[in-house]
């Protein structure tokens, strides 16, 4: 007699289905994106993205408790200076927002995990990750500056560096120039497969990075094209990365697991802004089940081969998981 192979039999419980799951999204997986900005007493949220603020100093401090005892451990600076310039002077300002912030956090925190994001976009008056001369993007000469931003991140306090910039080489000149200031032991998280994507529109308000003139296509990546992707990671970790990233998560999923299977270093992935902003939009409006919606989408993102998942959903993630426990 034919045995009729039953697979339900391994989904008849909430009991079952646990013991037999394969992936869990857990607290440590999670890296918090935070957007600090100059002034006093500033909380303002940002209009595209509810629930994210942009913070000061003061208020900030505040927050970073609320942080800790969410349980999450580890955050990525993005910060929002008052002064802007053509060659992005404050990302490597020793006394910048960023750099304040690592400051305080590392004094609060000792143990949270500091990640500081290095580019020029939310630096520079032009809104580009990199140096222009007659309306081009300078690959070489902008590699000094941001090798210089991650140093002054690095005596900040930083324990990764995750330039974002998608200059060609600069994972391998910022760790030649971190080793030879002696911050040999700092991390670097490459933001290896960065898409040029529409996703990216709630953070350019964020940031107020958004460019000035043309787009980013130069230097961030194709969306229509796979190789490109093996190719960078490639290049990356042959240059030093420890960590390599795959911006943004749920549209490129297949990246994620490609990139995942071939290569031999942890795999972070960025759900990003867009992401963030279009289920925070429809959980307003009653379409979806917050909660289960996003719980579903970063499993995804684990199940696809991430090992770490940067998320503006890190605190309410945090939360809901701490309720199970309940």
């Amino acid at each position: 007699m034919d045995i009729l192979r039953r697979p339900r039999r391994l989904r008849g419980s909430q009991a079952i289905r646990d013991l037999v799951h394969e992936y869990d999204v857990g607290i440590s997986d999670l890296i918090y994106p935070v957007f600090v900005v100059e002034g006093e007493k500033v909380k303002e949220e940002i209009p595209s993205m509810p629930g994210i603020y942009h913070y000061s100093l003061d208020t900030f401090e505040i927050h970073l408790k609320e942080i800790w005892d969410s349980g999450v451990r580890s955050i990525l600076f993005f910060g929002v200076p008052d002064h802007k310039d053509a060659r992005g002077s404050e990302a490597y300002n020793m006394n910048g927002i960023v750099q304040r912030a690592i400051r305080l956090t590392k004094k609060e925190y000792p143990d949270m995990i500091c990640i500081a994001d290095i580019c020029l976009c939310e630096y520079t008056d032009h809104g580009h990750c990199g140096l222009i001369c007659d309306g081009k993007i300078l690959n070489d000469d902008t590699l000094e500056l941001l090798s210089m931003a991650a140093i002054s991140c690095a005596a900040a306090g930083a324990d990764i560096v995750a330039p974002s910039d998608m200059m060609d080489g600069r994972i391998g000149h910022m760790r030649r120039a971190l080793d030879d200031q002696g911050y040999e032991d700092v991390l670097i998280m490459a933001y290896s497969i960065k898409y040029a994507s529409a996703f990216y529109g709630p953070f350019r308000e964020a940031a107020h990075s958004a460019p000035a003139f043309g787009d980013r296509k130069t230097y961030q990546m194709d969306w229509r094209n796979k190789k490109d992707a093996l190719i960078e990671a490639q290049l990356d970790m042959a240059e030093g990365a420890d960590i390599l990233m795959v911006k943004p998560g749920l549209a490129y999923l297949d990246i994620l697991k490609t990139v995942a299977d071939t290569f031999p270093l942890p795999i972070c992935t960025y759900s990003v802004s867009g992401e963030y902003s279009m289920m925070k939009a429809a959980a307003l409006n009653g379409w979806i089940d917050e909660q289960k919606v996003v719980m579903e989408s970063m499993t995804a993102m684990k199940r696809a081969g991430a090992k770490m998942i940067i998320t503006y959903y890190a605190l309410d993630i945090a939360r809901w998981l701490r309720e199970r426990e309940v």
